[in-house]
């Protein structure tokens, strides 16, 4: 397993690289935004773990920047902000967890095993006659494959792990780079337009997949 660390100060950025090693993951280490582009343009990895206060781009607009060019890997933000609107921008910005600083190092350890045996365990999440691959980006139907990604491939999973059980339409609206219920009516109606899902709404709620 690859992982590829940002974080620009020393004690922390050795540490943390000194651990992982010491896990067995081949660990990378980058101080700046720029060496992670440079880095990624050439190699793949399992899993980002970057801070967000770095030289050059911020965290948040780098990872938003990979998710824009069709870059899935996940990704975990390390960050000394802690305030609400932070985190949220974390979140929708493309990672899958966020922890404030400062934290235990085996903490992110732990984080970092749980989504990887997560990966490794479900080659795919079954919703009625539906499928969805997180690993190949794509949800299959009647043994049609349909590629998923941006916000489509997150509401998709956020849909898809929450089964029949509606989900809160703030949650979902999180997801989107210009927050509203608008946006997010039109996200879904171009989702369903582009793959099929029965996706419904529940008034005043949120949405669900039927079937599942």
């Amino acid at each position: 397993m690859k992982i590829l660390l940002l974080e620009d100060d020393e004690m922390l950025g050795e540490t943390l690289k000194e651990m992982l090693e010491d896990e067995g993951y081949d660990t990378v280490w980058c101080k700046t935004s720029d060496e992670v582009i440079d880095i990624t343009f050439e190699k793949k990895f399992d899993m980002y773990v970057f801070d967000i206060g770095v030289p050059g781009m911020e965290g948040t607009d780098l990872l938003r920047a990979l998710r824009e060019g069709e870059d899935n890997t996940p990704a975990i933000f390390v960050s000394a902000r802690v305030d609400i609107e932070s985190i949220a921008e974390g979140f929708k910005a493309g990672a899958f967890d966020y922890i404030k600083k400062p934290f235990y190092p085996e903490e992110l350890l732990i984080r970092i095993k749980n989504r990887l045996s997560i990966e490794q365990e479900q080659e795919f999440i079954e919703c009625g006659e539906w499928k969805y691959y997180p690993k190949q980006h794509k949800v299959e139907h009647n043994f049609e494959d349909i590629l998923v990604s941006g916000v489509a491939e997150k509401l998709i999973e956020i849909l898809f792990n929450a089964k029949s059980n509606p989900v809160d339409k703030n949650l979902l609206i999180d997801t989107l780079q210009m927050p509203s219920e608008v946006a997010l009516r039109v996200a879904i109606n171009t989702l369903k337009k582009k793959t099929g899902l029965p996706v419904k709404s529940v008034r005043g709620v949120g949405y669900f997949i039927e079937g599942c």
